[in-house]
């Protein structure tokens, strides 16, 4: 993914935004193309995925950054 994205939206100088550094407009094009939240059944108290599906958290910025990931249940 980090390969394909890359190639999609590039960190540039020739971007007018790079206020935090070379990889800062690269990083909302690239976000602007991904999720930024997703909602998954649960059934009997399992994610209900597919076989070859899974959850993965994407970086889009090459600069070391703080993250949060929240998650809200819903349900009985």
């Amino acid at each position: 993914m980090t390969d394909f994205f890359a190639g999609l939206a590039p960190e540039s100088p020739t971007y007018r935004h790079q206020e935090e550094g070379p990889d800062d407009m690269a990083a909302h094009l690239r976000a602007a193309l991904t999720q930024t939240q997703l909602s998954i059944p649960l059934v009997g108290g399992r994610l209900a995925l597919g076989t070859w599906q899974g959850i993965y958290l994407f970086e889009h910025r090459s600069r070391p950054h703080r993250r949060e990931v929240a998650l809200h249940l819903l349900g009985d």
